[in-house]
């Protein structure tokens, strides 16, 4: 889970009969590729093995974040708590627009759960997906990553790490968005620039986040 131990110039050093870094899971960004590949070392991933699990966990966080259940929960349990505002309805789902940034196998499944809900489905990828996928989820495509931001209520990022999509998401695709908008993180942290993100939401230029991932992991308290 921590990635230890490092594997580092040292490490492969000591370890001269290793043939083969096995990484569980689908990133191997915490991976120094170069250094392995010029030890003449290969590496392993587990693509698909989480894919299911993950799409469950980012329609999680949209209704979570969606329907206000972290906060409510915290009321409901709070010792202090003598009512319930009257404005608790959070924001409905059905009919509203996802924007799905990254369609890969987590993204598809995730838009196969928000068409359960109704959902309009926009999606941004480096390639369209063929005619018959699209119809099957409703997806409309969107080469630019601009159009989707601005008509979504809600922007759920599956991506991979790499220096293209580091902070993918920053304080200019912030200010694209809806004010009403959620922003979804089941990628990676380092996707959005999460001092960005802070403005943002302090600033109300967007409405809420659902993170499942942040950079460092845990974040500081």
């Amino acid at each position: 889970w921590s990635h230890k131990p490092v594997v580092n110039e040292e490490l492969l050093q000591s370890l001269p009969n290793l043939e083969i870094v096995a990484s569980a899971g689908v990133g191997i960004d915490h991976l120094d590729l170069k250094l392995l590949s010029s030890h003449g070392i290969k590496v392993s991933n587990t693509p698909s093995v989480v894919s299911t699990d993950t799409a469950d966990l980012g329609m999680a966080l949209l209704l979570a974040s969606s329907r206000r259940i972290v906060e409510g929960h915290q009321i409901v349990v709070s010792p202090n708590t003598q009512h319930f505002p009257a404005d608790w309805l959070g924001t409905e789902v059905s009919g509203a627009t996802l924007g799905i940034v990254g369609m890969g196998t987590i993204g598809y499944k995730v838009a196969l759960r928000a068409r359960a809900f109704e959902m309009k489905i926009l999606y941004h990828n480096r390639k369209q997906r063929n005619k018959e996928e699209e119809g099957a989820v409703g997806a409309i495509y969107c080469k630019k990553i601009d159009d989707l931001l601005q008509q979504s209520d809600f922007v759920l990022l599956s991506v991979n790490l790499t220096p293209q999509t580091r902070k993918l998401i920053g304080r200019r695709e912030l200010e694209l968005m809806k004010p009403t908008a959620t922003l979804i993180n089941i990628s990676r942290g380092l996707v959005v620039d999460q001092d960005a993100l802070v403005e943002a939401l302090q600033n109300r230029v967007i409405k809420a986040a659902a993170l499942d991932v942040t950079y460092p992991e845990p974040l500081p308290r």
